[in-house]
């Protein structure tokens, strides 16, 4: 019986990386639509993509392209400070993570040039189709390039 255990609980393993960790194939991109997760959403659109973390707002512009990994470390930037007043200051950020067939993780690391410091925002978990859930903090329900609207 201890033979059959480490063959089964690396057959349990792999069942479960292989349903959302493992993403497309290489060159693919984050699917269009929006992700959507608790105080976090994504919506990705056809030249970028906007994100909400919390009350902060970013803007990726282009494609998210995945390595063979779903893997994905991309710049952008990132408004701390867009609710409930939004200072307007958009700073240099990278967004990184793994991407599965339905699922994300996303991070932000945003470089505070205005205070000096390194801001981390996540890990989040978000949901290809789901409805974001942001909390206090409004989304704006846009893909990038269109009029906002909250």
């Amino acid at each position: 019986m201890l033979r059959s255990r480490p063959a089964f609980c690396a057959a349990a393993l792999a069942l479960v990386f292989s349903c959302d960790s493992l993403g497309p194939p290489p060159g693919d991109s984050v699917p269009l639509g929006t992700w959507g997760g608790e105080n976090a959403g994504m919506i990705v659109g056809d030249s970028g993509t906007h994100v909400h973390m919390g009350c902060t707002i970013g803007e990726i512009h282009g494609r998210i392209t995945l390595d063979s990994w779903g893997r994905f470390d991309v710049p952008g930037s990132q408004n701390l400070t867009a609710y409930p007043v939004d200072g307007g200051v958009y700073l240099p950020a990278r967004f990184t993570g793994v991407a599965g067939t339905d699922a994300l993780n996303l991070t932000v690391t945003v470089n505070d040039t205005t205070a000096g410091r390194t801001v981390v925002l996540g890990p989040v978990r978000l949901v290809f189709g789901q409805t974001p859930h942001m909390g206090p903090c409004p989304i704006c329900r846009r893909a990038p390039g269109a009029a906002p609207t909250r």
